[in-house]
């Protein structure tokens, strides 16, 4: 058993979900995958998809230090340590409860159709530069990532932050009501699920959600002041009682104000000028996208309505990199130098797609160099898909691409749009284009990757990398 302080004690996590334990255990983690399970975890049966209860054994076998279930499962020994519960999945949102209500720190929680989960990682990064702080891993953000990541929540934890997203309305409020954030962000309302909504405007009242878990008079929220629907966010906002709303963007009213994001000469990076209040600041980003910049004036603004040091937390966010999948930059070596691979593989929409060319145009491109997109298909996009796809060739004569390499039966609307000299190859699926794109780059070429999580974009930035990582044979001639 480790020696580590305990998350959870047989009597705290009773105490927390009504269950019986079996024998007594303390758990230092909490997993709901037992692939995954580590030495020390509680391990949860969820049965949501599949049932957990037949990977207890397994989990167990890894050196859970119990399991989380509402019947004894089939191969567990006798002596097995379980919490025995009505409901798994009401246990596991019990000791989220519970743990949100032990911690004595600052909680903040983040929504928005693009960019919530760099926020949240930004977050974490200012943060962290202050405190113990707790965050949701990856995009742990749906109604099983987030009570995971409440449960995981140390109690010692001084600031944390939870990322809360969906895909139909109604999502988010139970959520919120978990994390009762003191401060609620919303970074963005874009055209993300249009599917499942019938106008930009429900959205934006299913984003306003999130503001159902701030305490009447006594939270914050933090909200894009360049949206079209800052108004309705802020009426919202104002309904739960927020004690106070800053906004943040370009806007000459925006509290956290962006003056200006320039890319540096070789394409490492942003230098930003911002306004927080009547403060001026200045900070780097490793990225050079100026979305880059909007998610660090909301990080900030959160930042100061925490109670946290700005000065430090913009420090903080010079020395952060892009999440893999996220603008993730890799210099890949190849014959004859290098080239530059943006991994913006994990998920696309129109705004993050536009945001995405707009980072690889600002990256300069070497001696006969190209600037390459390889996208795949934006999804959930409801009747008006195909006109969402073609409307992004625009984007991509702006940023002055010289090639796009596309895949998916919704991306071909843009093939189609595109001039035929930006035409590349088409392709059904992402691995179907991982070897076009694999023969095709060479140095000098500036390379982004983008589609939707379906999409499985990340197996074409897999390959290059792997390719990278062969020597290549000797081209002889020109």
């Amino acid at each position: 058993m480790s020696w580590e302080t305990p998350l959870w004690t047989t009597h705290d996590a009773e105490t927390a979900t009504g269950g019986r334990s079996t024998r007594d255990w303390r758990a230092t983690g909490v997993s709901i995958d037992s692939r995954t399970v580590k030495p020390g975890d509680l391990f949860v049966a969820l049965t949501a998809v599949r049932d957990g209860h037949d990977f207890v054994a397994a989990a167990l076998a890894q050196g859970a230090a119990a399991a989380l279930v509402s019947r004894r499962p089939d191969g567990v020994p006798a002596n097995a340590a379980l919490l025995v519960v009505e409901n798994v999945e009401t246990a596991l949102a019990d000791l989220a409860r519970a743990a949100r209500a032990r911690i004595m720190g600052r909680v903040a929680a983040v929504t928005g159709s693009v960019g919530k989960t760099t926020t949240k990682e930004m977050l974490h990064a200012a943060l962290g530069a202050q405190g113990a702080t707790h965050a949701a891993e990856g995009s742990f953000n749906n109604q099983w990532g987030v009570p995971l990541s409440l449960a995981r929540m140390p109690r010692t934890t001084r600031f944390a932050v939870f990322e809360i997203g969906m895909n139909h309305a109604g999502e988010i409020e139970p959520l919120t009501r978990l994390v009762r954030p003191d401060v609620a962000v919303v970074t963005a309302v874009e055209p993300v699920h249009t599917e499942h909504f019938p106008s930009l405007e429900a959205i934006a009242e299913a984003k306003a959600e999130i503001f159902a878990g701030l305490a009447p008079g006594e939270g914050s929220a933090v909200i894009n002041g360049d949206s079209p629907f800052f108004a309705l966010l802020s009426r919202r906002a104002e309904g739960r009682h927020a004690k106070r709303i800053l906004s943040f963007g370009a806007a000459e009213t925006a509290w956290a104000r962006l003056v200006s994001a320039v890319p540096r000469a070789d394409g490492r990076g942003l230098d930003v000028a911002a306004r927080l209040g009547d403060r001026p600041l200045s900070f780097h980003l490793s990225v050079p996208a100026r979305h880059w910049a909007l998610n660090a004036l909301a990080a900030l603004a959160t930042v100061s309505a925490l109670g946290g040091d700005i000065a430090r937390a913009a420090q903080a966010l010079g020395d952060m990199a892009a999440p893999a999948g996220r603008g993730l930059r890799h210099d890949v070596a190849t014959v004859g130098g290098y080239y530059a691979l943006l991994d913006e593989s994990y998920n696309a929409s129109p705004a993050a797609m536009r945001a995405a060319c707009a980072a690889a145009g600002a990256v300069p491109v070497g001696p006969g160099g190209r600037r390459i997109a390889v996208l795949g298909d934006m999804l959930e996009l409801g009747p008006e898909a195909e006109r969402f796809h073609t409307e992004l060739a625009a984007a991509l004569r702006e940023h002055g691409f010289d090639l796009v390499l596309t895949a998916g039966p919704l991306m071909r609307s843009l093939h189609r749009a595109l001039p035929v000299a930006l035409q590349g190859t088409h392709a059904d699926r992402a691995e179907d284009l991982a070897a076009v794109a694999c023969e095709l780059v060479r140095a000098g070429d500036v390379v982004v990757v983008k589609g939707s999580h379906g999409m499985r974009m990340d197996r074409v930035v897999t390959a290059l990398l792997a390719q990278a990582e062969m020597p290549r044979p000797a081209v002889n001639g020109n």
